[in-house]
């Protein structure tokens, strides 16, 4: 599960020419590390807007969705349908089996771009972040991992192209 990432001075150079190449014309502003429930910068289809990480379910803060199940989850099913994003970072933070923090970063340490969704709450949209079963490189400190998606991907992500496949 990704509990926290963060964006750097890299990552939002990195951005910058993403959004370029994008045509959203809008640049990320620098955050460092970011907790569930803080606001952040996200990139939707329409460009970079600033959310709120979670969505408030009865008395809880719900931070991920696991992509294999995201589908058969009311709470979620719609908007991941319809209100995708992509969570820009230089990397993130798990905990290992020893309650450790472990950085986890791209191996050429460019930005990864974590895949979400959001939906309108009361004060604002609110984001998810997707999770998946841990690569290889990942198994050995978590379960699970965010999911990363390339640039390629990503832009394809965000204009909804084919329907969601877990």
């Amino acid at each position: 599960m990704c509990g926290r990432y963060y964006v750097d001075d890299e990552t939002e150079r990195d951005i910058e020419r993403l959004m370029k190449l994008m045509d959203a014309g809008q640049i990320l502003e620098r955050y460092g590390d970011i907790y569930p429930g803080q606001k952040a910068s996200v990139i939707t289809h329409e460009g970079v807007m600033k959310m709120s990480w979670g969505f408030h379910v009865r008395d809880r803060l719900l931070i991920n969705a696991r992509c294999e199940t995201v589908l058969e989850r009311p709470t979620f099913s719609n908007h991941v349908r319809t209100n995708r994003c992509l969570l820009p970072a230089a990397g993130f933070y798990e905990w290992d089996p020893a309650k450790e923090k472990v950085t986890c970063t791209a191996q050429n340490g460019g930005t990864i771009l974590l895949a979400g969704f959001y939906r309108m709450e009361e004060d604002g949209n609110h984001f998810i972040i997707l999770t998946t079963q841990a690569n290889e490189s990942m198994a050995r400190i978590h379960p699970r991992m965010p999911l990363i998606l390339s640039k390629e991907e990503g832009s394809a992500w965000l204009m909804q192209d084919g329907p969601f496949a877990a």
